[in-house]
């Protein structure tokens, strides 16, 4: 049996069922192949390692002959233990002007009086299990879904009152969400990555122009092909033959391309390889030192303790807790989280 990334959209206790079943399976003498960017877990479930780069076969070896930090280095080519998630923060960003503010935001039983701030220059991490609400408060916030399911509260930008019954109203005021399903909601999987890209800036120009320019879409992919440093032979490859983390950061690209002031990361490196990983986290550092308002919602802990200056902990619908990176600990947020 060939499991592909069996475990990307399960909850913590869905994944310990699921390695029992695959434990069971080896007891009873099926071959399993465990396909995953998921490092411990493939350390938990294999019995022998292979590592691809590139298309490449790289390393075969024995799971004892394996630890982090040589997968890390096999997968990426390079050295990354010490940039990935090892390393805890010793500054933040100080706090710039208000962007967001969330005032006791109510939407049926998914986000109950919850209320938050995000200010220019820092990046916001937002943690919570799955329930807690984290995703839909942000995707009332971006217009992805509809403010007809407000049932209370309100949304300011730079204390203006904001209501949006599609994304692309919220583009134009500056504000794009980074999906967490990528294939679903991220991308047309049969345009290439420059019309994927250019339809992105399209949103941001509806209703201002009914000609598009052929040359302005090729252009736009030639320069975030090279910006992102998106792997694919040309512009015109569909989005669809692209690695995950290629994918994924067409979906940034086809956001970043609308010049926003406030970006949403929703999972931004779920299914995606150690060095796209490195990557992403290099790009999103980078938008908060250039001013953005940067928002990472994760459900990877030390993703949230890598990136974030401020980190906010959801629990049954609204935000319980707010740490400064620099005395956030595991254990505090898990325990927020919890209880």
């Amino acid at each position: 049996i060939i499991f592909d990334e069996p475990t990307a959209s399960l909850t913590p206790e869905e994944k310990k069922y699921f390695f029992d079943l695959v434990f069971n399976l080896k007891a009873r003498g099926v071959s399993v192949i465990f396909i995953s960017h998921a490092l411990e877990e493939a350390l938990l479930v294999s019995d022998r390692t292979t590592i691809l780069r590139d298309g490449k076969h790289v390393v075969t070896d024995d799971k004892t002959s394996f630890d982090r930090a040589r997968i890390v280095q096999a997968m990426a080519g390079r050295d990354l233990s010490q940039t990935l998630y090892g390393q805890r923060k010793t500054s933040v960003r100080p706090q710039g002007k208000r962007v967001l503010s969330v005032q006791n935001l109510r939407m049926a039983a998914m986000v109950k009086n919850n209320s938050l701030s995000v200010f220019a220059g820092q990046i916001t991490g937002v943690f919570g299990l799955v329930g807690s609400g984290r995703t839909e408060t942000f995707k009332v916030v971006a217009g992805v879904i509809k403010r007809d399911f407000m049932h209370g509260g309100e949304v300011l930008m730079h204390d203006r009152p904001i209501r949006y019954f599609v994304p692309a109203s919220a583009v134009r005021d500056g504000i794009v969400y980074v999906t967490e399903d990528r294939k679903i909601e991220g991308f047309f999987e049969t345009k290439s990555i420059a019309d994927n890209i250019y339809l992105g800036l399209l949103a941001k120009l509806r209703g201002q122009r009914t000609l598009v320019s052929r040359k302005e879409a090729d252009d736009s992919g030639t320069h975030w092909i090279k910006r992102l440093n998106i792997r694919a032979i040309s512009k015109d490859v569909k989005a669809i033959e692209l690695s995950g983390g290629n994918q994924q950061k067409v979906v940034i690209a086809k956001s970043l391309i609308q010049e926003p002031e406030l970006i949403i990361f929703d999972e931004p490196t779920r299914g995606v390889d150690v060095g796209a990983i490195s990557e992403i986290h290099e790009l999103i550092n980078r938008l908060a030192d250039e001013g953005k308002a940067v928002v990472v919602i994760s459900s990877y802990l030390p993703e949230v303790m890598a990136l974030s200056d401020r980190i906010l902990v959801q629990r049954m619908g609204k935000v319980v807790e707010e740490y400064s990176a620099l005395e956030a600990t595991e254990e505090k947020i898990m325990y927020a989280a919890i209880h």
